[in-house]
């Protein structure tokens, strides 16, 4: 199937909203610790919908996993394990620095890094920043770069205005210094994923060899691939939770059973259901991820700039929604607009660089065929 750039910013901004949205569920869980429901979701996020969705729309999943080096296997779940503690580390961040702030913080690392270590590491930079489309593509990272950190900006204009009231009657466990120490460390770890997803390649080429031979689309043939990378971030949110629910003594919760003197029992089905919904949205952040990077061609590394931009820019939106910035001053709301407007144009600038790619692919397949 032809790469089409269009489609594929329009599969990263429909991961971007994914992305943004998936906490909000878990806002309607009630007398839940936050290590229960954060499992109770992964369950769904890294096991079930992975796994699901790949044997609706791929023919051979195991198949597709036996066919593939192990090593490669292994390094995908490696990198899995290690992008698990940014994943399981980004909860955190939103619960002490909110949607908005915390969002932009995490993943302005996160998209630094992931956006440009692959083609450094596979030596396709210099081809890269050698070309009129990667000039472009590399100028909008540069422009989200400058967004996200603008963005980020808009976050310490808050944390100086608000009283610590306010803070928390936004984000009731708002902690601006603990909260900064874990988005950095999220933002490094999380980066992982994008490795992970060039190390499961080869089980990537696999799947699609399956998809065209049974005249399947190839947008499906990352959906292994996130298996593994999935199963491998499950581990280790799956031995954190489970720390913490020994250490704060709230396995209990799972099932209602007697805690504390004096506890109330938590609305387990609705409690479970909204976990759920978290989980599922979560995972279609991926999801369209995976089927957006099949657009990009050589330039595919541009979509972790993408996504990164696109989730920064629907979790303002959500902030902004969810009043997680009242009583802010008109500074602080210019740069929260001049924030989103960097992220939008940044967008817009990969995008045309994907553009000019593409057109000069077409050109240079239509010269071919006129000198035969």
């Amino acid at each position: 199937m032809a790469n089409n750039p269009f489609l594929g910013v329009v599969y990263h901004w429909s991961g971007g909203l994914a992305a943004a949205s998936f906490y909000i569920p878990y806002r309607r869980v009630k007398r839940w610790a936050w290590e229960t429901y954060w499992l109770a979701g992964g369950v769904f996020s890294w096991i079930v919908a992975p796994w699901v969705m790949a044997w609706l729309l791929v023919p051979d999943v195991p198949g597709a996993i036996r066919a593939t080096p192990p090593r490669s296997l292994l390094w995908a779940f490696v990198f899995g394990a290690l992008w698990g503690l940014g994943g399981l580390t980004f909860g955190l961040t939103v619960r002490y620095l909110g949607i908005a702030l915390g969002v932009a913080v995490a993943l302005g690392l996160c998209n630094a890094f992931g956006t440009l270590v692959p083609p450094i590491v596979s030596g396709d930079f210099a081809a890269i920043a050698g070309s009129r489309s990667g000039q472009v593509i590399l100028a909008g990272i540069a422009v989200s770069l400058v967004g996200i950190a603008v963005s980020g900006l808009a976050g310490v204009s808050k944390e100086r205005e608000l009283s610590a009231a306010e803070k928390q009657a936004a984000v009731p466990e708002f902690d601006f210094a603990k909260g900064m120490l874990v988005a950095t460390f999220c933002g490094i770890m999380s980066a992982c994923f994008a490795y992970g997803l060039a190390a499961g390649a080869p089980l990537a080429q696999v799947t699609r060899a399956q998809l065209l031979a049974s005249n399947r689309s190839d947008l499906w043939q990352n959906l292994p691939v996130l298996i593994v990378v999935l199963a491998g971030g499950f581990i280790t949110n799956f031995v954190w939770c489970v720390i913490l629910n020994v250490r704060n003594r709230t396995s209990h919760q799972y099932f209602n059973l007697r805690g504390s003197a004096g506890e109330e029992p938590a609305p387990l089905l609705n409690n479970y259901a909204f976990s759920a919904l978290a989980g599922v949205v979560w995972y279609l952040q991926f999801f369209f991820y995976s089927m957006g990077e099949t657009q990009m061609g050589r330039y595919g590394f541009s979509s972790w700039t993408l996504h990164m931009a696109s989730i920064i820019i629907f979790s303002t939106l959500w902030g902004i929604a969810l009043e997680e910035w009242r009583g802010t001053r008109a500074r602080t709301h210019r740069l929260i607009a001049t924030g989103l407007t960097l992220l939008i144009a940044s967008t817009l600038i990969v995008g045309y660089g994907n553009y000019i790619k593409s057109a000069a692919s077409v050109a240079a397949r239509n010269a071919d065929v006129s000198n035969r």
